[in-house]
């Protein structure tokens, strides 16, 4: 059931001409340089310390590793940090 409603949303992004993030509620990254990560669509943090933050997604976990990492922002949906990043995982599990 959950692949078909997947389906039709990405039909009715692509029919109704939407950003597939709005419409399958992907997390979306805006990176400038390795020193600022504002990201949309996160469902909370899951860890947080100086080198490391973990953010629960709807579909999958995302993890950013870096130094003198610092949330600047946070909100329901929307984390914006700064350090000096190092690197981003992703994943769906």
């Amino acid at each position: 059931m959950r692949q078909w409603n997947r389906r039709l949303s990405k039909l009715t992004a692509k029919l109704l001409d939407l950003p597939q993030d709005v419409v399958l509620d992907l997390p979306r990254f805006t990176m400038i340089g390795n020193r600022q990560l504002y990201i949309e669509n996160h469902r909370g943090v899951l860890h947080f310390s100086s080198d490391t933050l973990k953010l629960g997604l709807s579909q999958g976990k995302l993890e950013i590793h870096g130094k003198e990492l610092v949330i600047r922002a946070i909100l329901p949906e929307e984390v914006f940090i700064e350090g000096v990043i190092s690197d981003i995982r992703y994943s769906d599990k």
